[in-house]
């Protein structure tokens, strides 16, 4: 399982109240749920600036992803972005296995 991150602009007129934020929240979840059971959500935030919630997740693939994004971008009337994610400890284990050096490309005319 891979980790994404998924950001969401929820539509200006889809939540005009907190209920219909949280029956949308519903909606959303159950679409998810039903669609891509193997799917495991890590936490969901809400956060200031130019998106509304930032979620973390767990997938098999990125075509799982990518449906999940969709499926919050139909069924919640949002903007979203998804992006592929590396635990820290994963990634520095990552780093210890390059050279420690690269050299510089050779240019040719």
């Amino acid at each position: 399982m891979s980790t994404f991150v998924l950001l969401t602009r929820v539509a200006a007129d889809a939540g005009r109240s907190p209920r219909s934020l949280q029956s949308l929240e519903r909606q959303v979840t159950r679409a998810v749920e039903e669609a891509c059971p193997s799917v495991e959500w890590l936490t969901s935030l809400a956060v200031m600036g130019p998106w509304d919630y930032l979620d973390i997740f767990r997938a098999a693939s990125v075509e799982e992803a990518l449906k999940v994004a969709a499926l919050v971008r139909l069924a919640g009337h949002a903007q979203t972005e998804v992006w592929g994610a590396t635990e820290w400890s994963r990634f520095r284990e990552m780093l210890a296995g390059l050279p420690d050096e690269i050299g510089s490309p050779v240019l040719t005319h």
